[in-house]
Protein backbone atom coordinates (compact mmCIF):
# COMPACT_ATOMS: atom_id res chain seq x y z
CA UNK A 1 0.00 0.00 0.00
CA UNK A 2 2.55 2.46 1.05
CA UNK A 3 4.96 1.39 -2.23
CA UNK A 4 1.40 2.49 -4.48
CA UNK A 5 0.86 5.81 -2.66
CA UNK A 6 4.45 7.05 -3.17
CA UNK A 7 3.61 5.89 -6.78
CA UNK A 8 1.07 7.94 -7.00
CA UNK A 9 2.60 11.07 -5.00
CA UNK A 10 5.49 10.48 -7.88
CA UNK A 11 3.00 10.49 -10.89
CA UNK A 12 1.43 13.44 -9.40
CA UNK A 13 4.55 15.39 -8.84
CA UNK A 14 5.50 14.44 -12.23
CA UNK A 15 2.47 16.05 -13.77
CA UNK A 16 2.43 18.90 -12.13
CA UNK A 17 5.64 19.48 -12.50
CA UNK A 18 5.23 18.76 -16.21
CA UNK A 19 2.26 21.08 -16.10
CA UNK A 20 4.39 23.87 -14.48
CA UNK A 21 6.93 23.34 -17.32
CA UNK A 22 4.45 23.65 -20.26
CA UNK A 23 2.75 26.38 -18.91
CA UNK A 24 5.78 28.45 -18.77
CA UNK A 25 6.65 27.37 -22.48
CA UNK A 26 3.44 28.19 -23.54
CA UNK A 27 3.62 31.39 -22.00
CA UNK A 28 7.40 32.26 -23.50
CA UNK A 29 6.01 30.68 -27.15
CA UNK A 30 2.82 32.93 -26.82
CA UNK A 31 4.98 36.25 -26.30
CA UNK A 32 4.66 39.22 -29.01
CA UNK A 33 7.09 40.77 -30.78
CA UNK A 34 6.70 44.60 -29.67
CA UNK A 35 9.31 46.83 -31.15
CA UNK A 36 9.67 50.22 -29.06
CA UNK A 37 11.09 53.34 -30.38
CA UNK A 38 12.02 56.02 -27.95
CA UNK A 39 14.75 57.84 -29.96
CA UNK A 40 15.16 61.51 -28.00
CA UNK A 41 18.56 61.42 -26.62
CA UNK A 42 17.51 62.76 -22.92
CA UNK A 43 18.32 60.60 -20.08
CA UNK A 44 14.45 60.94 -18.81
CA UNK A 45 13.46 59.70 -21.95
CA UNK A 46 15.28 57.39 -21.97
CA UNK A 47 13.93 55.55 -18.78
CA UNK A 48 10.53 55.93 -19.71
CA UNK A 49 11.31 53.94 -22.64
CA UNK A 50 13.62 51.13 -20.39
CA UNK A 51 10.06 51.41 -17.94
CA UNK A 52 7.98 49.82 -21.15
CA UNK A 53 10.88 47.01 -21.95
CA UNK A 54 11.67 45.93 -17.66
CA UNK A 55 7.43 45.59 -17.71
CA UNK A 56 6.83 44.09 -21.04
CA UNK A 57 9.99 41.73 -20.71
CA UNK A 58 8.73 40.07 -17.37
CA UNK A 59 5.56 39.65 -19.07
CA UNK A 60 6.93 37.21 -21.26
CA UNK A 61 7.63 39.34 -24.84
CA UNK A 62 10.03 39.67 -27.21
CA UNK A 63 11.22 43.14 -27.35
CA UNK A 64 13.17 45.46 -29.52
CA UNK A 65 14.27 48.99 -27.63
CA UNK A 66 15.64 51.62 -30.38
CA UNK A 67 17.55 54.07 -27.88
CA UNK A 68 20.30 56.56 -28.00
CA UNK A 69 21.48 54.61 -24.41
CA UNK A 70 21.98 50.92 -25.52
CA UNK A 71 22.90 48.60 -22.58
CA UNK A 72 24.47 46.54 -25.18
CA UNK A 73 23.05 43.49 -23.13
CA UNK A 74 20.78 41.48 -25.58
CA UNK A 75 19.44 38.20 -25.33
CA UNK A 76 17.00 35.62 -27.05
CA UNK A 77 13.72 37.59 -25.80
CA UNK A 78 15.65 41.62 -25.90
CA UNK A 79 17.29 43.50 -28.93
CA UNK A 80 19.03 47.06 -29.49
CA UNK A 81 18.64 49.07 -32.34
CA UNK A 82 21.48 51.41 -30.97
CA UNK A 83 21.03 54.93 -31.54
CA UNK A 84 23.83 56.21 -29.61
CA UNK A 85 24.10 58.90 -33.01
CA UNK A 86 21.63 61.09 -31.76
CA UNK A 87 23.22 62.21 -28.54
CA UNK A 88 25.96 64.11 -30.24
CA UNK A 89 23.34 66.30 -32.07
CA UNK A 90 20.91 66.49 -29.09
CA UNK A 91 23.83 68.04 -26.93
CA UNK A 92 25.11 70.28 -29.73
CA UNK A 93 21.41 71.36 -30.02
CA UNK A 94 20.38 71.84 -26.22
CA UNK A 95 23.81 72.76 -24.58
CA UNK A 96 22.64 76.51 -24.77
CA UNK A 97 19.20 75.89 -24.35
CA UNK A 98 19.67 74.17 -20.76
CA UNK A 99 22.49 75.89 -19.41
CA UNK A 100 20.86 77.18 -15.94
CA UNK A 101 23.39 79.90 -15.79
CA UNK A 102 22.45 81.25 -19.22
CA UNK A 103 18.63 80.86 -18.32
CA UNK A 104 19.02 82.86 -15.23
CA UNK A 105 20.87 85.47 -17.42
CA UNK A 106 18.03 85.37 -19.79
CA UNK A 107 20.05 84.61 -22.50
CA UNK A 108 18.32 81.54 -23.89
CA UNK A 109 14.64 80.15 -22.93
CA UNK A 110 12.87 76.68 -23.34
CA UNK A 111 10.28 78.26 -25.98
CA UNK A 112 9.14 75.23 -28.24
CA UNK A 113 8.01 77.76 -31.04
CA UNK A 114 11.40 78.93 -30.90
CA UNK A 115 13.40 75.83 -31.51
CA UNK A 116 10.96 74.18 -34.50
CA UNK A 117 13.37 74.95 -37.04
CA UNK A 118 15.92 73.05 -34.83
CA UNK A 119 13.83 70.41 -34.24
CA UNK A 120 13.18 69.82 -37.79
CA UNK A 121 16.83 69.18 -38.19
CA UNK A 122 17.07 67.23 -35.01
CA UNK A 123 14.20 64.63 -36.33
CA UNK A 124 16.19 64.54 -39.51
CA UNK A 125 19.35 63.55 -37.89
CA UNK A 126 17.56 60.41 -36.07
CA UNK A 127 15.97 59.31 -39.20
CA UNK A 128 19.34 59.40 -40.71
CA UNK A 129 20.71 57.00 -38.00
CA UNK A 130 22.88 54.18 -40.19
CA UNK A 131 22.08 51.53 -37.73
CA UNK A 132 18.01 52.24 -37.79
CA UNK A 133 18.25 51.99 -41.33
CA UNK A 134 19.99 49.52 -41.82
CA UNK A 135 17.78 47.44 -39.48
CA UNK A 136 14.11 48.81 -41.05
CA UNK A 137 15.77 48.09 -43.85
CA UNK A 138 15.31 44.01 -43.47
CA UNK A 139 12.36 43.18 -44.97
CA UNK A 140 12.17 39.82 -43.34
CA UNK A 141 11.73 41.76 -39.65
CA UNK A 142 7.70 41.58 -38.70
CA UNK A 143 6.60 43.08 -35.33
CA UNK A 144 2.83 42.69 -33.14
CA UNK A 145 2.92 46.17 -32.35
CA UNK A 146 5.16 49.58 -32.57
CA UNK A 147 5.08 51.53 -29.43
CA UNK A 148 6.14 55.35 -29.92
CA UNK A 149 7.44 57.96 -27.93
CA UNK A 150 4.98 61.15 -29.54
CA UNK A 151 7.48 64.67 -28.65
CA UNK A 152 6.64 67.06 -31.16
CA UNK A 153 7.17 64.80 -34.26
CA UNK A 154 4.57 62.06 -35.84
CA UNK A 155 7.11 60.85 -38.11
CA UNK A 156 8.43 57.94 -36.32
CA UNK A 157 4.38 56.82 -37.27
CA UNK A 158 6.36 55.09 -40.25
CA UNK A 159 7.28 52.56 -38.32
CA UNK A 160 4.58 50.96 -37.81
CA UNK A 161 2.94 51.57 -41.62
CA UNK A 162 6.05 49.76 -42.44
CA UNK A 163 5.34 46.63 -40.95
CA UNK A 164 1.66 47.04 -40.91
CA UNK A 165 0.65 46.77 -37.52
CA UNK A 166 -1.27 48.78 -34.58
CA UNK A 167 0.77 51.74 -33.69
CA UNK A 168 0.54 52.68 -29.85
CA UNK A 169 1.59 56.13 -28.84
CA UNK A 170 3.41 57.21 -25.81
CA UNK A 171 2.94 60.65 -24.69
CA UNK A 172 5.69 61.33 -22.20
CA UNK A 173 3.54 64.07 -20.16
CA UNK A 174 -0.36 64.17 -19.90
CA UNK A 175 -2.46 64.04 -22.82
CA UNK A 176 -2.90 67.68 -24.13
CA UNK A 177 -4.22 69.08 -27.17
CA UNK A 178 -1.80 68.51 -29.58
CA UNK A 179 -1.44 64.50 -28.72
CA UNK A 180 -4.87 64.65 -28.21
CA UNK A 181 -5.70 65.16 -31.86
CA UNK A 182 -3.79 62.10 -32.74
CA UNK A 183 -6.74 60.22 -31.47
CA UNK A 184 -9.11 62.15 -31.17
CA UNK A 185 -9.77 66.13 -31.12
CA UNK A 186 -8.17 68.82 -29.36
CA UNK A 187 -9.32 69.47 -25.79
CA UNK A 188 -10.80 72.78 -25.33
CA UNK A 189 -8.52 75.72 -23.86
CA UNK A 190 -10.95 77.34 -22.10
CA UNK A 191 -10.48 75.07 -19.05
CA UNK A 192 -7.41 72.63 -20.11
CA UNK A 193 -3.57 73.81 -19.81
CA UNK A 194 -1.22 72.78 -22.17
CA UNK A 195 2.30 71.02 -22.15
CA UNK A 196 3.25 74.72 -22.77
CA UNK A 197 0.78 76.79 -20.50
CA UNK A 198 2.51 78.82 -17.64
CA UNK A 199 -0.79 79.25 -15.89
CA UNK A 200 -3.56 76.54 -14.79
CA UNK A 201 -7.48 76.53 -14.56
CA UNK A 202 -9.48 78.43 -13.45
CA UNK A 203 -8.20 80.85 -16.31
CA UNK A 204 -8.75 84.20 -16.21
CA UNK A 205 -10.51 85.80 -19.29
CA UNK A 206 -7.05 86.83 -20.79
CA UNK A 207 -5.71 83.21 -20.03
CA UNK A 208 -8.07 82.16 -21.76
CA UNK A 209 -7.26 84.07 -24.98
CA UNK A 210 -3.77 83.34 -24.37
CA UNK A 211 -4.60 79.71 -24.60
CA UNK A 212 -6.67 80.09 -27.77
CA UNK A 213 -4.29 81.96 -29.34
CA UNK A 214 -1.45 79.89 -28.45
CA UNK A 215 -3.37 76.57 -30.07
CA UNK A 216 -3.89 78.97 -33.04
CA UNK A 217 -0.48 79.67 -33.14
CA UNK A 218 0.82 76.30 -33.19
CA UNK A 219 -1.75 74.77 -35.25
CA UNK A 220 -0.77 77.38 -38.24
CA UNK A 221 3.29 76.70 -37.74
CA UNK A 222 2.09 72.86 -37.70
CA UNK A 223 0.15 73.25 -41.03
CA UNK A 224 2.49 75.53 -42.85
CA UNK A 225 5.91 74.81 -42.00
CA UNK A 226 6.33 71.71 -39.94
CA UNK A 227 4.21 69.09 -41.51
CA UNK A 228 5.23 70.30 -44.80
CA UNK A 229 9.03 69.34 -43.60
CA UNK A 230 7.92 66.37 -41.94
CA UNK A 231 6.36 65.16 -45.02
CA UNK A 232 9.23 65.19 -47.33
CA UNK A 233 11.64 64.00 -44.81
CA UNK A 234 8.80 60.96 -43.91
CA UNK A 235 8.72 60.51 -47.95
CA UNK A 236 12.33 60.26 -48.62
CA UNK A 237 13.09 57.90 -45.54
CA UNK A 238 10.37 55.51 -45.87
CA UNK A 239 9.78 54.97 -49.85
CA UNK A 240 12.56 53.04 -50.24
CA UNK A 241 12.25 51.04 -47.65
CA UNK A 242 8.52 50.49 -48.59
CA UNK A 243 9.47 49.63 -51.92
CA UNK A 244 12.00 46.98 -50.14
CA UNK A 245 8.79 45.18 -49.18
CA UNK A 246 7.17 45.12 -52.25
CA UNK A 247 4.71 48.01 -51.09
CA UNK A 248 3.66 51.62 -52.28
CA UNK A 249 4.02 54.27 -49.38
CA UNK A 250 1.02 55.46 -48.14
CA UNK A 251 0.35 59.46 -47.45
CA UNK A 252 1.64 60.78 -44.45
CA UNK A 253 -1.84 61.78 -43.11
CA UNK A 254 -2.79 58.70 -43.21
CA UNK A 255 -0.07 57.18 -41.64
CA UNK A 256 -0.06 59.90 -38.69
CA UNK A 257 -3.70 59.57 -37.66
CA UNK A 258 -3.42 55.30 -37.68
CA UNK A 259 -2.32 55.22 -33.81
CA UNK A 260 -4.77 52.83 -32.56
CA UNK A 261 -4.05 53.75 -28.88
CA UNK A 262 -2.15 56.53 -26.46
CA UNK A 263 -0.30 55.48 -23.07
CA UNK A 264 0.38 58.68 -21.02
CA UNK A 265 2.95 59.16 -18.32
CA UNK A 266 0.06 60.99 -16.03
CA UNK A 267 -2.29 60.24 -13.34
CA UNK A 268 -4.96 62.14 -11.44
CA UNK A 269 -3.46 63.06 -8.42
CA UNK A 270 -0.93 64.65 -10.00
CA UNK A 271 -2.48 66.71 -12.65
CA UNK A 272 -6.42 67.28 -13.61
CA UNK A 273 -8.81 65.11 -14.68
CA UNK A 274 -9.48 65.47 -18.54
CA UNK A 275 -12.44 64.02 -21.10
CA UNK A 276 -10.17 61.19 -23.19
CA UNK A 277 -11.63 58.99 -25.26
CA UNK A 278 -11.44 55.01 -23.85
CA UNK A 279 -8.17 54.22 -26.40
CA UNK A 280 -6.18 56.77 -23.82
CA UNK A 281 -4.71 55.64 -21.01
CA UNK A 282 -2.66 57.00 -17.88
CA UNK A 283 -0.12 55.25 -16.66
CA UNK A 284 1.78 57.50 -14.67
CA UNK A 285 4.53 56.22 -12.52
CA UNK A 286 5.30 53.42 -14.18
CA UNK A 287 9.15 53.27 -14.39
CA UNK A 288 8.80 53.10 -10.72
CA UNK A 289 9.88 50.03 -9.00
CA UNK A 290 7.98 49.45 -6.30
CA UNK A 291 10.67 47.08 -4.88
CA UNK A 292 12.92 50.21 -4.18
CA UNK A 293 16.74 48.89 -4.08
CA UNK A 294 18.92 49.47 -1.34
CA UNK A 295 21.05 52.86 -1.14
CA UNK A 296 24.94 52.57 -1.16
CA UNK A 297 26.23 51.50 2.39
CA UNK A 298 27.72 55.20 2.59
CA UNK A 299 25.01 57.02 1.42
CA UNK A 300 22.69 54.72 3.53
CA UNK A 301 24.47 55.29 6.75
CA UNK A 302 24.22 59.24 6.38
CA UNK A 303 20.88 59.38 5.95
CA UNK A 304 20.30 56.93 8.69
CA UNK A 305 21.97 59.29 11.28
CA UNK A 306 20.83 62.41 10.03
CA UNK A 307 18.54 63.03 13.18
CA UNK A 308 16.64 66.15 11.70
CA UNK A 309 16.08 64.47 8.00
CA UNK A 310 17.34 65.20 4.67
CA UNK A 311 17.09 68.08 2.22
CA UNK A 312 17.53 66.25 -1.24
CA UNK A 313 18.67 68.84 -4.17
CA UNK A 314 18.78 67.91 -7.52
CA UNK A 315 17.94 69.37 -10.92
CA UNK A 316 17.26 66.71 -12.85
CA UNK A 317 19.26 64.73 -15.76
CA UNK A 318 19.32 67.61 -18.59
CA UNK A 319 20.55 70.65 -16.73
CA UNK A 320 23.77 70.85 -15.04
CA UNK A 321 24.45 72.24 -11.35
CA UNK A 322 27.48 73.03 -12.09
CA UNK A 323 26.54 75.60 -14.46
CA UNK A 324 25.21 77.64 -11.72
CA UNK A 325 26.70 81.22 -11.46
CA UNK A 326 29.65 80.91 -8.60
CA UNK A 327 27.73 83.34 -6.50
CA UNK A 328 24.80 80.92 -6.42
CA UNK A 329 26.67 77.97 -5.92
CA UNK A 330 28.10 79.98 -2.59
CA UNK A 331 24.71 81.35 -1.64
CA UNK A 332 23.38 77.69 -1.71
CA UNK A 333 26.09 76.52 0.40
CA UNK A 334 25.54 79.24 2.78
CA UNK A 335 22.31 78.65 3.16
CA UNK A 336 22.65 74.93 3.42
CA UNK A 337 25.02 75.79 6.27
CA UNK A 338 22.70 77.27 8.32
CA UNK A 339 20.33 74.57 8.32
CA UNK A 340 20.45 71.50 11.28
CA UNK A 341 19.08 68.98 8.41
CA UNK A 342 21.61 66.98 6.03
CA UNK A 343 21.67 68.02 2.72
CA UNK A 344 22.30 66.04 0.03
CA UNK A 345 23.03 68.20 -3.71
CA UNK A 346 23.25 66.09 -7.19
CA UNK A 347 25.76 68.25 -8.21
CA UNK A 348 28.27 67.01 -11.11
CA UNK A 349 31.60 67.72 -9.69
CA UNK A 350 33.01 68.21 -5.89
CA UNK A 351 33.16 71.81 -4.39
CA UNK A 352 35.47 72.96 -2.15
CA UNK A 353 34.76 74.41 1.28
CA UNK A 354 31.73 72.25 1.79
CA UNK A 355 29.49 72.54 4.97
CA UNK A 356 29.83 69.45 7.47
CA UNK A 357 25.75 68.93 7.18
CA UNK A 358 26.34 68.70 2.70
CA UNK A 359 26.93 65.80 1.22
CA UNK A 360 27.82 65.96 -2.83
CA UNK A 361 26.45 63.07 -5.18
CA UNK A 362 27.81 62.98 -9.21
CA UNK A 363 25.06 60.27 -8.91
CA UNK A 364 21.95 59.97 -7.13
CA UNK A 365 19.94 56.83 -6.39
CA UNK A 366 16.87 59.34 -6.66
CA UNK A 367 14.00 56.62 -5.70
CA UNK A 368 15.69 54.76 -3.25
CA UNK A 369 16.76 58.70 -1.62
CA UNK A 370 13.12 59.58 -1.66
CA UNK A 371 12.06 56.23 0.04
CA UNK A 372 13.70 56.87 2.89
CA UNK A 373 11.72 57.89 5.83
CA UNK A 374 14.11 60.28 7.02
CA UNK A 375 13.76 62.72 4.14
CA UNK A 376 11.96 65.59 4.90
CA UNK A 377 12.11 67.63 1.84
CA UNK A 378 12.57 67.34 -2.10
CA UNK A 379 14.60 70.33 -4.20
CA UNK A 380 13.60 70.25 -7.93
CA UNK A 381 13.47 71.59 -11.35
CA UNK A 382 9.82 69.93 -11.24
CA UNK A 383 10.47 67.20 -14.57
CA UNK A 384 7.34 65.25 -14.71
CA UNK A 385 9.53 62.16 -13.19
CA UNK A 386 10.89 63.45 -10.22
CA UNK A 387 6.91 65.33 -9.52
CA UNK A 388 5.51 61.60 -9.41
CA UNK A 389 8.40 60.44 -8.09
CA UNK A 390 7.67 62.51 -5.10
CA UNK A 391 3.82 62.14 -5.40
CA UNK A 392 4.92 58.24 -4.95
CA UNK A 393 6.79 58.17 -1.89
CA UNK A 394 4.97 61.30 -0.50
CA UNK A 395 7.74 63.73 -0.01
CA UNK A 396 6.68 67.94 -0.10
CA UNK A 397 9.06 69.63 -2.37
CA UNK A 398 10.38 73.12 -3.61
CA UNK A 399 10.12 73.48 -7.14
CA UNK A 400 12.32 75.66 -9.28
CA UNK A 401 11.01 75.42 -12.78
CA UNK A 402 13.27 76.66 -16.17
CA UNK A 403 11.52 75.48 -19.14
CA UNK A 404 9.35 72.87 -20.97
CA UNK A 405 6.13 71.35 -18.87
CA UNK A 406 8.27 71.93 -15.52
CA UNK A 407 6.14 75.05 -14.51
CA UNK A 408 2.53 73.91 -15.23
CA UNK A 409 3.79 70.67 -13.55
CA UNK A 410 5.27 73.39 -10.42
CA UNK A 411 1.70 75.51 -10.47
CA UNK A 412 -0.39 72.40 -10.02
CA UNK A 413 2.10 70.99 -6.86
CA UNK A 414 1.62 74.85 -5.26
CA UNK A 415 -1.90 74.13 -5.75
CA UNK A 416 -2.63 70.92 -4.81
CA UNK A 417 -0.89 71.94 -1.27
CA UNK A 418 2.64 69.95 -1.16
CA UNK A 419 4.71 72.43 -3.01
CA UNK A 420 5.99 75.73 -3.16
CA UNK A 421 7.51 77.59 -5.77
CA UNK A 422 10.85 79.29 -6.08
CA UNK A 423 11.58 81.91 -9.61
CA UNK A 424 15.11 81.53 -10.79
CA UNK A 425 17.17 84.45 -10.33
CA UNK A 426 19.97 85.56 -8.51
CA UNK A 427 18.12 86.53 -5.40
CA UNK A 428 16.68 82.99 -5.37
CA UNK A 429 19.12 81.44 -2.68
CA UNK A 430 17.62 83.89 -0.02
CA UNK A 431 13.93 82.69 -1.44
CA UNK A 432 14.48 79.21 -1.23
CA UNK A 433 15.56 79.50 2.84
CA UNK A 434 12.84 81.38 3.62
CA UNK A 435 10.22 78.31 1.93
CA UNK A 436 12.63 75.67 3.34
CA UNK A 437 11.85 77.58 7.06
CA UNK A 438 8.13 77.79 6.49
CA UNK A 439 8.07 73.73 4.89
CA UNK A 440 9.79 72.28 7.88
CA UNK A 441 7.88 74.16 10.53
CA UNK A 442 4.43 73.69 8.62
CA UNK A 443 2.85 70.30 8.68
CA UNK A 444 0.40 71.09 6.35
CA UNK A 445 2.89 70.28 3.64
CA UNK A 446 3.93 67.05 4.42
CA UNK A 447 0.61 65.91 5.16
CA UNK A 448 -1.10 66.95 2.01
CA UNK A 449 2.14 65.01 0.26
CA UNK A 450 1.12 61.92 2.17
CA UNK A 451 -2.97 62.47 1.81
CA UNK A 452 -2.14 62.81 -2.41
CA UNK A 453 0.79 59.75 -2.04
CA UNK A 454 -2.08 57.44 -1.04
CA UNK A 455 -4.56 59.01 -3.99
CA UNK A 456 -1.80 57.92 -6.36
CA UNK A 457 -1.19 54.46 -4.64
CA UNK A 458 -5.31 53.77 -4.66
CA UNK A 459 -5.43 51.98 -8.07
CA UNK A 460 -6.97 49.07 -9.27
CA UNK A 461 -3.81 47.74 -10.61
CA UNK A 462 0.13 48.62 -10.65
CA UNK A 463 0.56 50.94 -14.15
CA UNK A 464 2.78 48.31 -15.19
CA UNK A 465 0.79 46.03 -15.18
CA UNK A 466 -2.19 48.15 -16.72
CA UNK A 467 0.52 49.17 -19.51
CA UNK A 468 1.08 45.13 -20.15
CA UNK A 469 -2.35 44.54 -20.38
CA UNK A 470 -2.94 47.65 -23.22
CA UNK A 471 -0.58 46.40 -25.29
CA UNK A 472 -1.38 42.88 -25.28
CA UNK A 473 -5.01 44.05 -26.06
CA UNK A 474 -4.05 46.58 -28.84
CA UNK A 475 -2.28 43.38 -30.01
CA UNK A 476 -5.19 40.65 -29.46
CA UNK A 477 -8.22 43.19 -30.85
CA UNK A 478 -5.54 43.75 -33.93
CA UNK A 479 -5.63 47.53 -33.22
CA UNK A 480 -8.47 48.30 -31.06
CA UNK A 481 -10.71 49.55 -33.63
CA UNK A 482 -13.38 49.12 -31.31
CA UNK A 483 -12.02 51.65 -29.07
CA UNK A 484 -11.39 54.59 -31.66
CA UNK A 485 -12.90 58.11 -31.42
CA UNK A 486 -15.51 58.94 -34.07
CA UNK A 487 -13.81 62.52 -34.16
CA UNK A 488 -11.10 60.69 -36.67
CA UNK A 489 -13.61 60.47 -39.13
CA UNK A 490 -15.45 63.71 -39.09
CA UNK A 491 -14.03 67.34 -41.01
CA UNK A 492 -12.84 69.96 -38.81
CA UNK A 493 -15.58 72.22 -39.89
CA UNK A 494 -18.49 69.51 -39.58
CA UNK A 495 -17.20 69.17 -35.64
CA UNK A 496 -17.59 72.42 -35.43
CA UNK A 497 -21.56 72.49 -36.90
CA UNK A 498 -19.89 75.24 -39.65
CA UNK A 499 -21.82 73.53 -41.88
CA UNK A 500 -25.16 73.33 -40.11
CA UNK A 501 -24.46 77.51 -39.68
CA UNK A 502 -23.62 77.86 -43.15
CA UNK A 503 -27.36 75.98 -43.70
CA UNK A 504 -28.89 78.37 -41.13
CA UNK A 505 -27.23 81.56 -43.10
CA UNK A 506 -28.89 80.63 -45.96
CA UNK A 507 -32.11 79.67 -45.16
CA UNK A 508 -32.38 82.87 -43.41
CA UNK A 509 -31.55 84.57 -46.51
CA UNK A 510 -34.42 82.54 -48.63
CA UNK A 511 -36.85 83.56 -46.15
CA UNK A 512 -35.52 87.29 -45.62
CA UNK A 513 -35.79 87.42 -49.76
CA UNK A 514 -39.09 85.71 -49.68
CA UNK A 515 -40.74 88.09 -47.31
CA UNK A 516 -39.49 91.21 -49.00
CA UNK A 517 -41.26 89.88 -52.60
CA UNK A 518 -44.28 89.06 -50.47
CA UNK A 519 -44.31 92.61 -48.74
CA UNK A 520 -43.70 94.35 -52.21
CA UNK A 521 -46.73 92.46 -53.61
CA UNK A 522 -49.25 92.86 -50.89
CA UNK A 523 -48.10 96.61 -50.70
CA UNK A 524 -48.87 96.60 -54.56
CA UNK A 525 -45.04 97.86 -55.29
CA UNK A 526 -43.65 97.16 -58.57
CA UNK A 527 -42.02 93.80 -58.69
CA UNK A 528 -38.01 93.73 -57.99
CA UNK A 529 -37.37 92.59 -61.71
CA UNK A 530 -39.79 95.20 -63.38
CA UNK A 531 -37.47 98.23 -65.12
CA UNK A 532 -39.10 101.62 -65.61
CA UNK A 533 -39.64 102.42 -68.45
CA UNK A 534 -39.44 106.24 -68.27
Amino acid sequence: MRKRRRMRVNIMAKLVLSSLVLIALLHLCGGYKILVVFPLAGKSHHILGAGYVKHLLEAGHEVTYATPFPSNKTTDKYHEVDLSKNIEFYNKQTSKMLNLRAIINKETNIDVLAVIPDFVKMIKSMMESDKLVNFLSDPTQEFDAVIVEWLFTDVFAGIASLYNCPLIWSSSVEAHWIVLQLIHEPSNPSFNANVLSTTIPPFTFFERVANLLTMAAIKTIKYFYLQPRETAIYEEFFTPLFAKRGRQLPPYEEVVYNGTFMLTNSHSSLSQPISVPPNVKEIGGYHIDPNTKPLPANLQKIMDEAKHGVIYFSMGTNAKSKDWPESLKKDFLEVFGGLKQTVLWKFEEQLPNLPKNVHILEWAPQQSILAHPNMRLFITHGGLLSTTETVYFGVPTIVMPYGADQRVNALRAVNKGYAKMVELSYEMAGEMKVAIEEMLSNTKYSEKAKELSKLYHDRVVHPGKELVHWVEHVVRSHGALHLRSPALLLPWYQKMYLDLLALILVALYVIKVVLKLLFRKLSFKVPITEKKTN
